[in-house]
Order: C-alpha cells, then sequence, then structure tokens
C-alpha cells in the first residue's frame, strides 16, 4: 500500500472478510467459542497496531492467521494448557492426508479439539475445517510439509478416538443465578429497562462484540435503547457452553432458531458486565447451546 492509512482500510476490509474464519479457528484452538472470540480480538488488535507501525505485509490473510495463532497459544500459555509438539524433519509416512477421514473434524465438538497437541489442532482446523492446503499451513505454522502433514494425519486419528466420548455433565447452578437471570430475561421481554438501568453498576463494561465497548453507567445504558427500537429479539435463559445465559430468538421466526447469546458478569445484585453477541453471528456456528 502507498501509505499508513491505505494499508489500514485494506486491513479494516480484510479483517471483516476474515473474522469468521478466525472465529473458526480460534474457536476451535480455544476449544470454546466464547474465548475464541477473545483471542481474535487480541490478535486484531495487534495487527492494527503492527500496521499503523509501519509494518509491512507480504500475504495479508495468512499473516493474520499468523497472529491469530501465536495470540492462541500465548492464551493457552495462560491457561497453563500449554500442548506444543514439536516433529523432527524426518518424520515416519503417515497416511496421504487426502485419504485420511476429514469429516470428522467437521463434526467434532470445540472440547474435543483440546484433546490434541496444539499442533496438530492447528493442522487439523487450517486443513479440514477452513480448507487450506498443507502447504499454506506449513507457512502459517512455520512447519516443514512433511511435519504438517505428519500432525495432520495423527490429529485425525486422535479425533476419530474421541468422537464417540460423551461431554462432560453440566455445571451444578444454583437457583439464585437461575433466578437473577430469569428476573433479568422476564424484564427485558417486558421492556423494563429503566429497572434494568438500575441493575448496572457504576462501573459497569458493554463488549458490544464485533462493534463497540462502553464502559460506565451513564454510557452503557444507551444498550437498552438500541434494543427498545427493534422488535427481532425474545430473551430466555439457558446454558451456552455450559455457563448461565440469555439466548436470543427472534419472534418472527418460525424455525425458533437462536441468533445470539448475551452473557451476564455480577457484582452482588449489580451487572458489573454485558457482552452481547448481536453483530458477531459467526460465534453461533461453533456454539452449543441448550434451554433451560
Amino acid at each position: 500500500m502507498a501509505d499508513a492509512s491505505g494499508e489500514l482500510a485494506f486491513l479494516e476490509r480484510l479483517i471483516a472478510d476474515t473474522r469468521p474464519s478466525l472465529h473458526r479457528y480460534c474457536a476451535r484452538m480455544m476449544g470454546s467459542a466464547f474465548e475464541g472470540e477473545d483471542v481474535v480480538q487480541e490478535a486484531l488488535e495487534k495487527a492494527v497496531q503492527s500496521i499503523a507501525a509501519g509494518g509491512a505485509v507480504k500475504n495479508p490473510k495468512s499473516w493474520l492467521f499468523q497472529i491469530a495463532h501465536n495470540a492462541a497459544l500465548d492464551a493457552l500459555r495462560r491457561r497453563r494448557r500449554r500442548a506444543e509438539v514439536s516433529f523432527d524433519a524426518q518424520t515416519p509416512d503417515f497416511p496421504d492426508a487426502a485419504t485420511a477421514d476429514a469429516k470428522v473434524a467437521a463434526a467434532a465438538t470445540l472440547a474435543s479439539f483440546l484433546a490434541l497437541p496444539a499442533t496438530q489442532r492447528s493442522c487439523v482446523v487450517l486443513i479440514d475445517v477452513l480448507g487450506y492446503q498443507a502447504a499454506e499451513t506449513a507457512e502459517v505454522l512455520g512447519l516443514t510439509l512433511p511435519a504438517a502433514k505428519a500432525a495432520l494425519s495423527r490429529g485425525r486419528c486422535r479425533l476419530r478416538e474421541i468422537a464417540a466420548l460423551a461431554e462432560g455433565a453440566p455445571p451444578s447452578l444454583s437457583a439464585e443465578e437461575r433466578r437473577r437471570l430469569r428476573d433479568y430475561a422476564d424484564r427485558f421481554n417486558a421492556r423494563d429497562f429503566d429497572a434494568l438501568r438500575d441493575l448496572l453498576a457504576e462501573d459497569v463494561r458493554l463488549d458490544l462484540v464485533n462493534r463497540r465497548r462502553l464502559a460506565g453507567r451513564k454510557d452503557v445504558s444507551v444498550y437498552f435503547t438500541r434494543y427498545d427500537s427493534a422488535f427481532d429479539w425474545a430473551f430466555s435463559v439457558g446454558l451456552a457452553e455450559n455457563r448461565l445465559a440469555l439466548l436470543v430468538r427472534d419472534p418472527g421466526d418460525s424455525s425458533g432458531a437462536i441468533t445470539h447469546v448475551v452473557l451476564l458478569d455480577w457484582a452482588g445484585e449489580k451487572i458489573a458486565a454485558i457482552r452481547d453477541f448481536k453483530y458477531a453471528p459467526y460465534v453461533m456456528e461453533s456454539l452449543r447451546t441448550s434451554q433451560l
């Protein structure tokens, strides 16, 4: 690009096009749609900072995935679940990737991917989920082509082994937690937004994912005004990745599909944080939800 502003404009367009794929990758690396979005946000912030500082980019899409990959590994280290695997260039023979069963990755739960070491996980997601070629995957991950193929084959085999395993039981949820969230949903559906504003803590934070972030009761109060002007939502209480969440549906959609979810954090009886995924519909692809 001719200048930094041109680079940034190009990056913004690239991010808009690539963000769903980045989330598919990061969600499987982290084993969580929510934590995957955290990593995507961190990676994109780093990308914007790099371009603003005058960094040159040869292959922008691969570069974004490299940043996302490194951000995911950093997050896994912080979570103390480091599972990197290294491969020697002289790898043993494995079945050709084209003849292996790639469909298992598409059906695997996010939690299943956590059973794979990080390099195997990356190769399976990039190739089987996102459609990258083995050579492209090796470039993104900084591997040799034989190492990438070996990691792919091992990862596929491991996913097949755990495909039939049942997920863990849902967490125990207190009656108080459920009551508090049901009250919130009832007030939301009744459009009693003044009552909801009264629940906001003074230092409440809002993350309207993929749109904007606000902090402080005065600014966050506008959030309810936006919903009050629309009629394409109805809130209910459910589980999303085994945590309490508000499930949102469009009353006009007879299929009853969940359009997005909203997460709340509480400080006593006050709302400390709101995380709303209305503008991040790609998250729903990887998210498992259930009605309570």
